[in-house]
């Protein structure tokens, strides 16, 4: 993989664009503003490359990956190829593979199984490559606002200084923690998606032969309140997870002294799976699991004078169809076109910089409707595709990503009919 490249911290504090998070929503948005010649930093709160959830990639973010010009870099990797997506039952019966390659031939139907850390560096490197100031091990206190408007930001640097930076435009890509949006009170968990995660990586995980190697399996537990995801990645390495309400998965699940045992719930779900428990009996664990709740969530605004949210700092649904990502990229892409935009008039106001939200929305929205069918105890996809034949090609595109170039809104008003879907959600 590509080394770790940093900048040195420059001696004036004035940068057209701020960007606070170094994930690919940022480093998106960073490379392709630097591209057309504006002075853009990077500041990330981490030292070095850490572990990070989200791991699988759906194939539309080849055309982000295209724009920022790491498709060879990607192609020449160890990350695993991924051709499809498997559903499992609650009865443990598999799905046919969706494979993208059958929808669409293009090179673009086969994309990856990424390790964050090295997958978040290559697109760092390649942002300092465009000319992005990066700098680590950046802690940003506070955005700094003028009269509503956002003009800079407080950030204690590698060095231990406390400094003022100022920018015309702070881009907010600090994932989960969604530093502007919680600060301006503007989030909103979503109530019926309250889930929870409880995920780890095992070394020596069984994996499917040929194009399958690389496949993203779902696949439901016997009673169906929970599903376990189950990803290939590099060096002999599978990521697994466990997904529940929160009221099901943590709740009155505690061990004898009182405190939650997120191991021992992992494996009680396991039993309930033995479609995962078969391929990781002879696995390795390689550290203890990690939990992550609320995780469903969405600002009512993605951007205000001066500033813009990005990724999972705007929102994140779920991750049974490994949206997260890709809405990273394409938010990040979208994000950088409206500054770029604000900057050729000279306009930074919020409705020059959020031009792009009501688009992005309305693609998320086409996946949300999809979470909810999953969830619903009782709708099946298969049911509904042999009932609606018509609505296949809907479905494969919203799988592979194809929000944003296809119209997928005429499969929910016969989805509708099988399950309760969510009113749309808007800016």
């Amino acid at each position: 993989m590509t080394s770790m490249q940093t900048t040195n911290t420059t001696q004036d504090p004035n940068y057209d664009v701020i960007v606070i998070g170094g994930g690919p929503a940022g480093s998106t948005t960073a490379t392709l503003v630097s591209e057309k010649g504006h002075r853009v930093l990077l500041l990330e709160r981490d030292k070095e490359p850490r572990f990070k959830i989200g791991e699988s990639l759906v194939p539309a973010t080849y055309w982000t990956f295209k724009r920022l010009g790491v498709l060879e870099k990607l192609k020449a990797s160890h990350f695993p190829k991924k051709y499809s997506v498997q559903f499992y039952s609650k009865s443990g019966k598999s799905s046919k593979p969706f494979y993208f390659f059958e929808n669409d031939p293009h090179e673009s139907s086969v994309t990856w199984q990424v390790l964050r850390s090295e997958f978040d560096q290559m697109l760092l490197d390649n942002a300092t490559e465009k000319g992005v100031e990066v700098q680590r091990g950046v802690s940003v206190h506070e955005v700094l606002f003028d009269e509503g408007k956002a003009i800079g930001v407080r950030a204690k640097l590698a060095d231990g200084n406390i400094e003022n930076l100022s920018a015309k435009v702070v881009v907010d890509s600090t994932g989960q923690s969604a530093f502007i949006s919680r600060r301006l009170k503007i989030n909103k968990i979503e109530p019926e998606l309250r889930k929870a995660s409880i995920y780890t990586h095992f070394e020596s995980g069984i994996r499917d032969e040929g194009i399958d190697e690389g496949a993203t399996l779902i696949l439901h537990t016997a009673n169906k309140d929970s599903w376990f995801w189950y990803i290939p990645l590099p060096y002999d390495r599978v990521s697994v997870g466990v997904v529940g309400s929160i009221d099901y998965l943590l709740q009155n699940r505690r061990s004898i002294d009182g405190r939650l045992d997120h191991q021992t719930i992992f494996e009680e779900e396991l039993e309930k799976c033995p479609a995962v428990r078969s391929r990781i009996e002879n696995a390795k664990q390689l550290f203890p699991v990690k939990v992550t709740k609320e995780f469903s969530y969405r600002a009512n605004q993605i951007a205000g004078d001066g500033w813009v949210l990005v990724g999972d700092a705007f929102g994140f649904l779920d991750p049974v169809y490994s949206t997260g990502l890709f809405l990273a990229l394409k938010s990040g892409e979208m994000a950088a076109d409206a500054i770029n935009d604000a900057f050729e008039k000279g306009d930074f106001s919020g409705e020059r910089l959020g031009q792009f939200g009501s688009e992005y929305v309305e693609g998320m929205e086409a996946f949300r409707k999809l979470v909810y069918a999953f969830y619903a105890k009782e709708f099946s996809f298969a049911r509904f595709l042999k009932a609606h034949p018509e609505c296949q090609q809907g479905i494969i595109d919203i799988l592979s990503g194809n929000v944003f170039t296809k119209d997928v809104s005429t499969i929910f008003p016969p989805m509708r009919q099988m399950c309760p879907l969510p009113e749309d959600m808007t800016l």
